[in-house]
């Protein structure tokens, strides 16, 4: 068979396996046809995000990309609070970025619209919803640090979505920066094949003069003296002649890289084989393919500079648009059923005084006219555009029109919130049989996986774009008004809040009343509390943080229970036969399983199917989300439910009771457990004081996982995992430990049983009063 052929029949056949359409194809329908001018401007936007470890310098990388671009007049710097993405005061008080902002810049005839994002581990929900709606991201490195414990996270967080990304390598006039050191860094912990385009020179005299472009084979210099703030520099050949080394290792570099394409891209492959030496292959080409690979995530490019000292940033900016991919290089497989009409998605909501609430949409495929009605699908409402605009961080440029691609700001919608799927009316109307035919094929499906005894109530619809995966929260504290007239402010400022940040949790205590703010860590919930006072002028009181623990079993237990009630004069009864027991499964959606061996086979009731099943599933899943001991969440088990007896007057609401009522009763006959939240632990001190961080450290419990020493400058990093509980102020005693001379990073990483020494001083933590932890192990 000819080579065309098998290419037309591999393409055939990729086309069938996934069923997808491409943005590309999509893109072309929603602007009314094959216009060149419109697939241009799309092929000319980027969507990328930056993403990095705490005081990376991504702030600081986004104010010199404003400058360069035109947006802003002069360089905004983080510690004299005036960067145009740092723009809370809680930002510019701290220096630390808390939450995303979008900006939309132009360079060199192509549209970016960048998000900056936070570092600090207390905000990672803030990168999650930003890298949901991104095509592309620049991972900043420290080049003393290297790969640090968030990097990691965000970085995988990347992977998660697909997101190509550029590695950019910064601080290079930095004491103790080293390339090498970071590309071994990144090979390691990153798992990626990383290949720099360019390097530094001068750094072996301590003083960064400029970077050399293996792919151009030119030199890039700045001369601060003359252009302060490095948008003027100097570019000049690279030759054997007059650079020597420097044109040595450039050689050798782009002779690996271009051999490293080749196994990736038949045009370069043919290049090669064709050359006489590695020189005759164009830059051009090679970018192209250095392009496609990076889209792929076959490699990963590595800039470098130092974005403070205004020197490498402007290469930065054409990488961006040299090997990041624009909206039409992406596929989305939920684009199949939406053609050429609105297909838009909610990825963040900001509370505004004048402006009320802001949200910032993705649009993926048609068009999004201002004044035009959109219909939310995940909440089967219809609410009005009234205007559109692009973002820079706070400010707003109206625009009658958003196409695929673009990112754009709809103030005022009352009801869209965070993770909503938007379409056009008309779009709606084709959508609602598919979104029927999709629901009984699965419910089809899930009838028949009963027999193996599991069911997913979760219709996996790839109509409705997947929602935020919030973490789990670690902290909570009580929130109280200064007095009664204050409730209604403190309850509206706790609803904007809640709703500008899907890892806040907001809730009522049935037993005292008090409302509960929980969230991702101190600092998390400390910010919150400013807000409160900042932004909505309450002065709330916050109780002390708690930990938010939770609760297990170790052995299965069966119990049945029968609820009885009158309503309406008519007697109804429900009886559920159930085991609870020890799971590992993470998947909360899929903690109910059904008895294959049933005598009763009542899953295939079509009246159990239609009016009790979910009633029951949600009785069941109310009733883990609080335990016996603690009141604390019930995690790590699966219920099997193996009978479920109701009378034919039974409501939903008494057979969902009855299946709560029963789980609660087969949790209290249980051996029951408390688990605590274990963090992550990071920490980089010099070495003298690493001993005292080593001992500080096995007093709090701790498990050393990892201690090595980097070899450029002799910094210790330490690598631990220690109770959340044993670490309430842990910054502020590590840096009087060490004498300033530290820094640390840390991040949940799982559950773990309490002994019960530990576990006694919880309970007596929590209740306020010593309990006797023996009746948390009785049968009775």
């Amino acid at each position: 068979m000819s080579k065309v052929n098998m290419t037309l029949l591999r393409s055939y056949l990729n086309r069938s396996l996934r069923k997808s359409i491409t943005c590309r194809n999509l893109a072309t329908q929603s602007v009314g046809g094959p216009n060149a001018e419109n697939i241009e401007d799309i092929r000319d936007l980027r969507n990328i995000g930056i993403i990095a470890h705490i005081d990376a310098g991504k702030t600081t990388t986004t104010e010199r990309i404003l400058y360069y671009s035109g947006i802003t007049k002069h360089l905004g710097d983080v510690d004299h609070g005036d960067t145009i993405t740092d723009y809370m005061e809680e930002e510019r008080n701290r220096g630390i970025t808390i939450t995303s902002a979008a900006v939309t810049y132009h360079w060199k005839k192509h549209r970016v619209n960048l998000i900056d994002t936070p570092g600090h581990v207390d905000f990672t929900i803030e990168v999650e919803r930003a890298l949901r709606v991104l095509d592309g991201a620049v991972t900043i490195l420290d080049s003393s640090a290297g790969v640090e414990a968030q990097t990691v996270t965000v970085w995988r967080q990347a992977t998660k979505h697909n997101i190509p990304s550029i590695i950019y390598l910064n601080k290079l006039d930095k004491m103790g920066s080293s390339v090498g050191l970071c590309l071994e860094s990144i090979r390691q912990k990153l798992h990626t094949d990383p290949f720099l385009i360019n390097f530094p020179y001068g750094i072996d005299q301590h003083k960064f003069k400029g970077l050399v472009d293996i792919v151009d084979m030119v030199k890039y210099e700045w001369d601060l003296a003359k252009s302060p703030d490095g948008r003027k520099f100097s570019i000049l050949p690279l030759t054997e002649k007059d650079d020597g080394k420097f044109w040595e290792y450039a050689v050798k570099e782009r002779t690996n890289l271009i051999g490293q394409l080749s196994d990736t891209d038949e045009k370069i492959a043919d290049e090669v084989l064709l050359a006489k030496s590695m020189d005759e292959i164009k830059a051009e080409d090679v970018k192209k393919a250095l392009r496609h690979a990076t889209i792929k995530r076959q490699l990963t490019p590595v800039m470098c500079g130092s974005s403070l000292k205004n020197k490498g940033v402007q290469l930065l900016m054409n990488a961006v648009y040299d090997y990041l991919p624009s909206p039409n290089d992406r596929e989305f497989p939920f684009l199949q059923y939406y053609g050429s009409d609105l297909c838009a998605y909610a990825f963040k909501t900001i509370h505004d005084r004048q402006k009320n609430p802001q949200t910032f949409f993705r649009i993926y495929s048609g068009s999004l006219n201002s004044g035009s009605d959109i219909h939310n699908i995940n909440r089967d409402c219809k609410e009005r555009v009234k205007s559109l605009s692009r973002i820079l961080a706070n400010d707003y440029s109206r625009v009658s029109v958003a196409r695929p691609g673009d990112i754009v700001c709809v103030p005022g919608l009352q009801e869209t919130r965070t993770g909503d799927t938007i379409t056009s009316t008309k779009g709606l109307a084709k959508l609602n049989p598919i979104l029927r035919q999709s629901e009984h094929k699965q419910h089809e499906e899930a009838e028949e996986s009963h027999h193996d005894g599991s069911y997913d109530d979760n219709l996996n619809n790839e109509v409705v774009l997947a929602g935020l995966q919030v973490p789990s929260p670690v902290y909570f504290c009580s929130v109280e008004p200064p007095s009664l007239a204050y409730q209604n402010d403190l309850d509206m400022a706790l609803a904007c809040l809640q709703r500008e940040d899907p890892s806040l949790k907001v809730e009522v205590n049935q037993e005292t009343g008090q409302t509960i703010l929980s969230g991702m860590g101190e600092l998390h919930l400390e910010v919150i509390k400013h807000r409160i006072l900042s932004e909505f002028k309450v002065d709330a009181y916050m109780g002390p943080l708690q930990i938010a623990y939770r609760e297990t079993i170790k052995e299965p237990v069966t119990h049945s229970e029968t609820l009885g009630s009158v309503i309406g004069g008519k007697k109804q009864h429900a009886t559920v036969a159930l085991t609870v027991q020890p799971s590992k499964q993470l998947d909360n959606r899929k903690v109910i399983s059904y008895d294959p061996h049933s005598q009763e086979d009542f899953m295939t009731s079509f009246k159990f199917r239609k009016t009790y099943k979910s009633a029951i599933e949600n009785g069941i899943k109310s009733a883990l989300s609080y335990g016996p001991i603690l009141n604390f969440p019930v995690i790590n088990v699966g219920v099997v439910l193996h009978s479920v007896d109701l009378s034919w007057e039974a409501s939903p609401n008494v057979a969902a009771a009855a299946a709560s009522k029963c789980l609660h009763a087969a949790l209290r006959k249980a051996t029951l457990h408390l688990m605590e939240p274990i963090m992550k632990l990071e920490i980089s001190t010099d070495e003298e004081y690493s001993s005292a961080v080593l001992h500080d450290l096995s007093s709090r419990r701790a498990m050393i996982e990892h201690v090595h020493q980097t070899p450029k400058d002799g910094t210790k990093i330490i690598q631990a995992t220690v109770p959340l509980s044993e670490l309430s102020h842990y910054s502020n005693s590590v840096r009087k430990i060490t004498h300033g001379q530290t820094s640390l990073s840390m991040e949940f990483s799982h559950y773990e049983e309490m002994n019960e020494e530990e576990k006694n001083k919880a309970i007596e933590e929590v209740t306020g009063f010593p309990v006797n932890p023996s009746i948390f192990n009785s049968p009775q």
